[in-house]
């Protein structure tokens, strides 16, 4: 059936066979019908005739965005006080947090002056978006989820992989901006004061197309430039249900829909990748040559590969496969280091986001007490560096070392557990004792989920 909204019942007759009854309740049915669909979606239709000027916005997201721009005008924090609030939470990468402390004071410092002389607001500046290279594992999203967190700010972190040129295929990179909308509540204003953190940026080097990688790389590349300058962004995809809702809405209220967008002008954009096979390009530019044709840095040898990237140039970028103006919108650039065995149990030791805490919790969930003796400790961190992902070994040891733990202790009488060196050399063998003391009776192999009791059964006669 086809409605024309242009045309009212031409008389009473024509409006009985209307199962709304007239044009005016038909408008608001539909409003009703959007605004079901709408809220499931986080946004509100305005109902009845629409004021025009009416932003439809919740007055709690322009309430928190006040309090946001409040705490923005009186931004004073230093760099040390942001390097001493990340060590807090991330082990090593010293060089990082001053890189990151700094950037990060200059840009809202930036920010705070645009906002209290809209003047300022018109000269030209030049954004230190930053570029962090290094091996996984090492903190580089947790370094700027903690500044994040400490700033206040709306953050959104985003693989570049998923990306495409056109975004027929893949998302469009305007999408992290809308991804950056959303965290912040839906609230526009909010968002354009945002970090942006694009995670595998090495991936899009146009260099990868040789294995298999996506052309459209280079096309990805230029997008993302134009994004981390100045760009307007539309607030809502028009492939996105939600603007299909709003235009609909605009539509069944006879007005034009007024088109919302973001400026991406203060907002921070910082990039990160492994970026392998760049230092051997590095090496290979300071001179010092291998002859031969295996010639390459260790991935073994982080050490040696981290001298290296901190030597990098926007030439050595280009080689590797990013276009020129691209790099160029990334100045600010720093190599995190690899974790070593000792940094990792550092980690469990100092860090407050330590992965020791969540386990405590687990087991606390079960009226479980579980502690961890140093001999442990240095054994797990071993095992963990030998994975070579860095902090994210951790998870994947201790995963290993307590998951039979974890199945079989909420089962049984025991209020605690200790893990030794001997519980890390060999866990089921040293739970299967635990519980045998503790139960008497019976053991429980937990490789294999059977009982059996502990004394020797008697030979039929």
């Amino acid at each position: 059936m086809f409605f024309d909204f242009d045309e009212k019942p031409k008389n009473q007759d024509d409006k009985e066979k209307s199962s709304f009854g007239s044009f005016e309740e038909l408008k608001r049915h539909l409003g009703d019908v959007f605004n079901s669909a709408g809220s499931k979606l986080g946004f509100v239709f305005p109902s009845g005739n629409v004021e025009e000027g009416s932003s439809g916005i919740d007055n709690t997201k322009e309430k928190h965005f006040s309090e946001f721009i409040e705490k923005i005008k009186h931004f004073d924090m230093k760099p040390r006080e942001i390097r001493d609030f990340l060590d807090r939470f991330v082990i090593k990468q010293s060089e990082a947090k001053k890189v990151l402390s700094v950037a990060i004071c200059d840009h809202y410092n930036h920010v705070r002056k645009c906002l209290l002389d809209e003047e300022f607001s018109q000269i030209e500046y030049s954004k230190q978006n930053v570029l962090l290279l290094g091996p996984t594992g090492v903190g580089k999203t947790y370094l700027i989820k903690n500044i994040a967190k400490l700033i206040g700010v709306p953050f959104v972190k985003v693989d570049a992989t998923k990306f495409s040129e056109t975004g027929y295929v893949g998302s469009d990179v305007d999408d992290m901006i809308r991804d950056l909308i959303k965290a912040a509540n839906g609230n526009i204003k909010l968002a354009q004061y945002g970090i942006v953190f694009i995670d595998e940026i090495d991936k899009i080097s146009i260099s990868s197309n040789l294995e298999g990688r996506d052309v459209s790389g280079r096309g990805v590349q230029i997008n993302l430039l134009k994004l981390m300058e100045e760009s307007e962004v539309n607030a809502y995809s028009q492939t996105d249900m939600a603007s299909q809702l709003r235009a609909a809405m605009s539509f069944a209220n006879g007005s034009t829909e007024q088109k919302q967008s973001i400026n991406t002008k203060h907002i921070l954009f910082i990039a990160s990748g492994a970026f392998d096979k760049l230092a051997d390009i590095v090496k290979v530019r300071i001179g010092n040559k291998s002859i031969g044709f295996n010639f390459s840095v260790s991935s073994h040898d982080k050490d040696e590969a981290y001298e290296y990237l901190k030597k990098v140039s926007t030439a050595d970028f280009i080689k590797y496969g990013f276009e020129p103006e691209f790099i160029g919108r990334l100045p600010v650039r720093v190599a995190c280091e690899a974790l070593n065995a000792d940094d990792l149990k550092n980690i469990l030791i100092s860090s407050e986001g330590s992965i020791l805490k969540q386990y405590v919790e687990d087991f606390a969930g079960y009226g479980i007490g579980f502690s961890i003796d140093d001999d442990a400790l240095t054994e797990i961190a071993k095992l963990a560096a030998d994975e070579k992902t860095g902090a994210r070994g951790l998870l994947t040891i201790l995963e290993k070392l307590l998951r039979d733990s974890k199945f079989e202790l909420p089962s049984t009488r025991i209020k605690s557990i200790k893990v030794t060196k001997d519980f890390v050399s060999d866990p089921v063998k040293t739970l299967s004792n635990l519980m045998q003391k503790r139960t008497g009776s019976k053991t429980v192999n937990p490789s294999t989920n059977k009982t059996g009791n502990t004394k020797k059964n008697k030979k039929p006669s």
